[in-house]
């Protein structure tokens, strides 16, 4: 086998011992292939980073927030510099937009993200201190002593990267090492951002084993590798199926696992809605569905529109929009041939071709922004075949009859990221909105009023995570700090150990000012002060 890209393992950089293959990045646009091979892990590889990162693991508990968080900010200013190159090297492998969506948003939200990370560290509010003066206890989040194993979805080259997104980022911040299991789509991607983040790593002192990257190992080593005990947790964005495989073999030996697997994000257009601004409603549906040729965990992958006159203008002005543009661009063969697939089941599920639904024309992997459509009977008769989620420019319309149709079609659905329901701006919509938002309210993470739900804002309101089969926990969040950190987090009781030897958020000497629940009641001040 020809030499392959060096793999992150152990402190530093060296050749795959056992690789049991190699692959190359395609460029989805072209659909030829990037220059540079990359190795398939083998075993030997495997069990030296999960050895490295055990060795490690209670050396980086132990370390001092402060260096956890110059790290966190020294790794965001590397990406930051390194902009103009990543953008390009992502844009290859991606097709997506190297301005607009990769250099001017992705990006900056993937350093904002460290930062945030940082400041939550230094202020070490992740950890939600509990203080029973009385009985003598105190209980924080603390490390899990553990290496957090982290796989990277193939639709967010860096917010979501396996050594630079959110699951990354959290796991490090609560002091814990990371195992980054790249996405073969972006080989070259993640390997300049694990470069950046290993000068972090040596510049900051921190253990060099704490951050180690492989590009891929087959699915029998990796499903064998989460479920080895030696591990502390497990983040994984992507497929139902994968992501179902993966929580199985970490569930049969006690690890946590944190999965987002699938999501139709469910939009609800209520009458008044319709009647007030239906127009530009089938534009910003039409953007949002085929915004990165619609391969976002929270497209909008069906739509409820109320019959009538109203309903069936939205629907005209959406079918001409969708009919018009010209197909769009996926990640790899993979996804186009899962897509294909997708669309297929719906159809043969009972909906209705509107535009498009083929392959595209021209080369690479290519598809046609699709729009299908059912009635609010046939959905209800066969809901869960018709939330098949297609991951692409595709969404299916729901035709409704009524609020009390578009009600039964809420509580018809399975958990999702979000729910989205546009009202009226004069309250003529507020009782309906009320009773589609009861039934949808405890199936969805995030529930959004007036907007697509295409936008994830990086913040610590944010939930991204929602009820199954949405996610594996309907009680955890993938962005936003310090929830997301959390996940990645034990909690420690002390049972009258003396305040010398209890960790510095447990002491009675509170000199951050850092907000304890004490006795009941949140406090800022030290223990027995006026």
């Amino acid at each position: 086998m020809s030499r392959t890209a060096p793999v992150l393992i152990a402190g530093g950089w060296r050749q795959a011992c056992d690789a049991i293959g190699s692959f190359h990045a395609e460029n989805p646009a072209t659909g030829e292939a990037i220059d540079g091979d990359f190795p398939v892990s083998g075993p030997t590889d495997i069990e030296a980073a999960l050895a490295a990162a055990s060795v490690v693991a209670a050396e980086l508990a132990a370390t001092a927030p402060e260096r956890i968080a110059a790290f966190l900010d020294a790794y965001a200013d590397g990406i930051d510099a390194a902009n103009a190159e990543l953008a390009v090297l992502a844009h290859a492998e991606t097709g997506l937009p190297r301005d607009t969506r990769l250099a001017k948003v992705e990006l900056p939200r993937t350093s904002g993200q460290l930062r945030q990370a940082a400041v939550t560290v230094r202020n070490r509010s992740w950890t939600q201190p509990v203080v029973d003066t009385a009985a003598g206890l105190r209980t924080h989040l603390a490390p899990l002593h553990k290496p957090v194993l982290v796989f990277g979805p193939n639709n967010f080259p860096y917010a979501f990267n396996a050594i630079a997104g959110s699951d990354f980022a959290s796991a490090i911040a609560a002091r814990n090492p990371v195992i980054a299991k790249a996405h073969p789509a972006h080989p070259h991607t993640s390997r300049r951002l694990a470069e950046i983040a290993h000068a972090a790593l040596l510049a900051s002192g921190l253990p060099a084993a704490a951050v180690q990257m492989l590009y891929h190992f087959d699915s029998t080593l990796g499903l064998r590798l989460c479920g080895d005990s030696r591990l502390g947790a497990i983040g994984f964005t992507g497929s139902r199926a994968a992501g179902l495989a993966i929580k199985d073999a970490a569930d049969r030996a006690g690890i946590p696992v944190y999965v987002e697997l699938s999501s139709v994000n469910p939009v609800f257009l209520l009458p008044g809605a319709l009647a007030e601004r239906g127009a530009a409603l089938a534009e910003e549906f039409f953007t949002s569905c085929t915004m990165g040729s619609g391969q976002f965990c929270t497209n909008p992958g069906v739509v409820i529109v109320p019959s009538g006159v109203d309903g069936e203008a939205f629907v005209e002005a959406a079918r001409e929009r969708f009919a018009a543009a010209p197909a769009g661009v996926l990640f790899s063969r993979g996804v186009l041939d899962h897509l294909v697939r997708s669309v297929d089941a719906l159809r043969a599920a009972g909906a209705h071709c509107l535009a498009g639904g083929q392959r595209g024309d021209g080369p690479g992997h290519r598809y046609q922004p699709t729009l299908l459509s059912v009635d609010a009977a046939a959905f209800l008769a066969n809901p869960i075949a018709l939330q098949t989620e297609a991951f692409g420019p595709v969404s299916l319309l729901v035709r409704a009859e009524g609020v009390d149709s578009m009600a039964a079609l809420a509580a018809a659905f399975e958990g999702n990221l979000t729910g989205t329901i546009y009202r009226a701006g004069d309250g003529r919509d507020d009782d309906a909105w009320q009773r589609v938002a009861a039934a949808l309210r405890p199936r969805v993470g995030r529930l959004i009023g007036n907007r697509m739900p295409t936008g994830v804002a990086v913040s610590a309101a944010m939930n991204h995570g929602g009820p199954y089969p949405s996610t594996g926990h309907p009680g955890f969040t993938a962005v936003g700090m310090p929830a997301a950190i959390r996940r990645f987090a034990a909690l420690h009781c002390y049972d009258h150990v003396p305040d010398p030897l209890l960790p510095p958020e447990l002491r009675d000497r509170n000199p951050g000012g850092l907000p304890r629940l004490v006795d009941g009641r949140w406090s800022e001040a030290d223990l027995g002060s006026a």
